[in-house]
């Protein structure tokens, strides 16, 4: 029997702030294990200029609606703050939350809203990546308590930094999403308690073997890398009302179906449809799963998943 983990990332472009309070507390009735939102600055499907959200705010404004789900970033973009800035917004929010907060980062990708706020995007992605190793190893020597001063050479310039208060979990988790094989995953290895990543199953099972041997390489047990998944699932009795619920969300978000019908993480169809697809992951490791949903937010698929899928799931 598999112990599934399931978690909800609302998406913040399109919803009204009582919607995102709302699903948080409809989220954690239903029993979800934690809550996510993006790090964006505009909107990331479709129409870019459409309202959306500052992720830490929202996160702050859920740990004060909720009491039980863990709370992150799906995930930070490294780039927009200095990663001493990071680990003190992660540090109060922990405090806020009583100890709910998990620290997600990545090298960031959408040069559109850099470049709307003048935000170094770096001369390409292997930069950023060299950025964010940097920056989580600063941010997890912060977080234990540690001093931080950077080595000559380094992109940042960290002089004697300790920060107080430390956050209320004696280990505040960090992770670390995507899959670039190179030197995301190596900092994956190095440094994470979670990873999320997604994509067709072939693909995720040659990642798993890249990262086991980045594990090899640094001396890590990959066992204690917690493998979350994200896919965006919309549950119905049928697979064409499932897809007329999913046309009808894009519509909302001002997104084209012509510029969403190749992406393999939006999943419509059945609970056994969905349980179907999920079990491959589920075989691979990926015990975390994390649901994606546009606005309007779902009330339909968020129960069925807790009440259908799940069991099906669990039960093997």
């Amino acid at each position: 029997m598999t112990d599934l983990k399931l978690g909800v990332l609302p998406w913040s472009q399109g919803a009204t702030m009582q919607e995102q309070l709302a699903v948080a507390r409809e989220v954690e009735r239903l029993g979800y294990d934690d809550l996510w939102t993006w790090d964006h600055l505009h909107a990331i499907f479709g129409d870019p200029h459409q309202p959306i959200f500052e992720g830490w705010s929202v996160l702050t404004a859920w740990a004060m609606t909720t009491e039980r789900v863990r709370l992150g970033l799906l995930v930070g973009a490294n780039t927009f703050r200095n990663p001493g800035i990071t680990a003190k917004l992660a540090s109060t929010l922990d405090h806020v939350s009583d100890g709910r907060a998990i620290l997600g980062l990545g090298g960031a990708w959408f040069e559109h809203e850099h470049t709307a706020h003048g935000i170094d995007f770096g001369s390409g992605f292997g930069q950023r990546l060299d950025w964010l190793d940097e920056a989580v190893a600063a941010n997890r020597a912060l977080l234990d308590g540690g001093t931080v001063t950077s080595a000559p050479g380094s992109h940042y310039a960290f002089q004697e930094l300790r920060h107080l208060p430390v956050p209320v979990q004696d280990h505040l988790p960090i992770m670390i999403g995507g899959s670039g094989e190179k030197k995301t995953l190596r900092t994956v290895a190095k440094y994470a308690d979670l990873w999320n990543a997604m994509g067709p199953v072939d693909v995720m099972r040659h990642k798993v073997a890249v990262l086991q041997q980045h594990c090899d390489a640094v001396g890590r047990d990959i066992s204690e890398i917690e493998f979350t998944l994200g896919a965006k699932p919309i549950i119905r009795d049928s697979q064409a009302e499932a897809e007329r619920f999913w046309a009808a969300n894009m519509e909302r978000n001002k997104t084209p179906l012509s510029a969403v019908e190749d992406d393999a993480t939006f999943w419509n169809g059945t609970s056994d449809q969905i349980a179907e697809r999920l079990a491959p992951y589920v075989e691979l490791g990926f015990h975390h799963i994390l649901l994606e949903m546009p606005a309007p937010f779902d009330q339909e698929t968020l129960e069925r998943i807790m009440t259908e899928v799940k069991p099906l799931i669990e039960r093997g």
